[in-house]
């Protein structure tokens, strides 16, 4: 009984204000806290957003950035977690892992820090980047999200049947087809998991992205931090919940389809065996 009660506790604490931020987006008034009970609800805000060029344009430059930081971050996070469960006590090991986890654990001021610096001397020395700007951004985000990746991988890269590799290759398969027949599809919900983990911390960060970013490249969690300091207004509520949806709505596909996939090799499973007996 006690679990329960602080798991509903626990659920309420979390999702109450979501749904709370949900309603509110189609209140009439302008302030996020008062509720126009004569002229709500109403769908004013999220036509106020469609006009709002500062939040879309944030918003675009935001998945952009988060699309090609994940992208990267997965092929980078990848190669890293294979290299650090498969090649065993090569020399550089330590090296590699603590400089793998090290974004993890560290804080994101001195991060954001360190690379904005390095940003500066790189500049100056070769002259690229030309100043800080969205290439700086996706820069940055690649490596802490790289960090992630590289965690989730090698997790399941631990538990790995090896065998199942070493059949394959026993039958005339080189290791490049056999990375991509066999150890790919099998890891692939775990590269699945890293890239959206990716995509998400990219899109949400500001600490870091604060540091690196220049004229012209707000993020959209800089521009509603910066409309926070003044009053939000109910289109950003708007904006959130039209990413909640959306999140949601991801979750449920990759839900369902993980489901079917399990559901498909079981079924396979069951063939194969009742093909021996």
């Amino acid at each position: 009984m006690f679990s329960r009660t602080m798991l509903v506790l626990g659920l309420i604490f979390l999702y109450v204000p979501i749904l709370s931020m949900i309603v509110f987006s189609f209140n009439n008034s302008r302030l996020v806290t008062v509720w126009d009970a004569a002229n709500s609800p109403t769908l004013k805000w999220y036509g106020a957003l469609a006009h709002n060029g500062q939040i879309l344009g944030a918003a675009w430059l935001s998945i952009r950035i988060a699309l090609v930081s994940a992208t990267f971050a997965v092929i980078l996070g990848t190669l890293a977690g294979m290299a650090l469960a498969r090649f065993g006590n090569f020399r550089g090991r330590t090296l590699l892992a603590g400089m793998t986890t090290a974004p993890i654990v560290m804080p994101e001021v001195i991060t954001g820090l360190s690379l904005l610096l390095l940003f500066v001397a790189l500049s100056q020395l070769i002259g690229w980047p030309r100043g800080v700007g969205a290439v700086t951004i996706t820069l940055a985000h690649i490596t802490f999200c790289m960090a992630y990746v590289t965690v989730v991988v090698q997790s399941r890269l631990t538990g790995f049947d090896e065998s199942l590799e070493e059949a394959a290759m026993d039958l005339g398969a080189r290791p490049l087809k056999v990375f991509f027949r066999i150890t790919l599809p099998l890891i692939l919900p775990a590269i699945a998991s890293g890239w959206l983990l990716a995509f998400t911390l990219s899109w949400d960060d500001l600490v870091i992205t604060q540091f690196v970013a220049g004229p012209g490249s707000s993020t959209l969690p800089m521009v509603i931090f910066s409309k926070v300091r003044f009053g939000v207004t109910p289109d950003v509520n708007a904006l959130a919940t039209i990413m909640v949806l959306l999140v949601a709505t991801g979750i449920a596909i990759s839900t369902v389809w993980m489901r079917l996939r399990e559901k498909r090799r079981a079924r396979d499973l069951q063939l194969a065996a009742a093909a021996n007996l």
